[in-house]
């Protein structure tokens, strides 16, 4: 698991966290993101997920296991039929599909796991050992809409990346520092944005990446995309919740 910042490490030991948190799944009314500020993907993402009803384009997720994918559980609170796209770097053309046959949600984190129909041919992303420290060097991808306001243009169809480090807890308003992640945004006018839920937030390198997070919403509230940092739900802290819903 992240280590915490010692802002919150502090605040624990006084047992105030409860009182700073906010809900950790979204409720309709909170920010979610997708990508502004961030360039064409550099390669192939064999496990990149667009989540999708009636091939439209919904949210992101990681390919995990051959048959199973984690993803953000507000992207999947309204219900309905999902299916997904993987391995390719345009959401709507390319890579394998398959259709949603189950959905697991975590009871309390913006957090969920979907069972897949078959399983798939694509290399999925092995879960980190440890989400890393402020400082650490992250990646954020996904298919979010790449203008700051909301409405203010459709989403991308080729796949944006943006390089990104985690940042202090005390950096994102109302996270959850043991189970959330708080990630810059480069320059002021670079992160996340609207369609972009639920990808995945990874450290590594080309051919080495490893999941650490999973996109959940704006970290000022502001619903003006990239004004501040963004909090991605902690996969690493949630390892042992997904290991037992996904058969280990």
């Amino acid at each position: 698991m992240r280590m915490r910042s010692v802002l919150i490490a502090a605040l624990a030991a006084v047992g105030a966290v409860g009182a700073l948190g906010m809900p950790a799944v979204a409720q309709p009314d909170d920010v979610k993101p997708y990508i502004v500020g961030g360039h064409d993907a550099t390669e192939e993402y064999s496990f990149m997920v667009s989540l999708q009803q009636q091939g439209r384009h919904g949210c992101g997720g990681s390919l995990i296991k051959p048959d199973w994918v984690v993803t953000a559980a507000h992207c999947v609170q309204g219900g309905g039929q999902f299916s997904v796209r993987v391995g390719s770097n345009t959401h709507a053309s390319g890579g394998e599909q398959a259709n949603v046959s189950a959905v697991r949600t975590h009871p309390s984190g913006d957090i969920a796991v979907l069972k897949l129909d078959r399983q798939l041919q694509a290399t999925p992303i092995k879960i980190a050992s440890t989400s890393g420290d402020a400082g650490t060097a992250t990646r954020i991808i996904g298919w979010g809409q790449t203008c700051a306001r909301p409405g203010c243009g459709p989403a991308p169809q080729y796949l944006q990346e943006l390089d990104t480090q985690i940042v202090n807890d005390s950096s994102c308003l109302g996270i959850d520092g043991r189970n959330e992640i708080c990630t810059d945004n480069p320059n002021g006018n670079s992160g996340a944005c609207y369609g972009d839920s639920g990808g995945p937030q990874i450290k590594g390198s080309p051919g080495n990446w490893e999941l650490i997070g999973a996109t959940s919403r704006s970290g000022n509230g502001d619903s003006t995309c990239a004004t501040g940092p963004s909090i991605y739900a902690d996969v690493v802290a949630y390892a042992d919740w997904v290991n037992q819903n996904t058969g280990g």
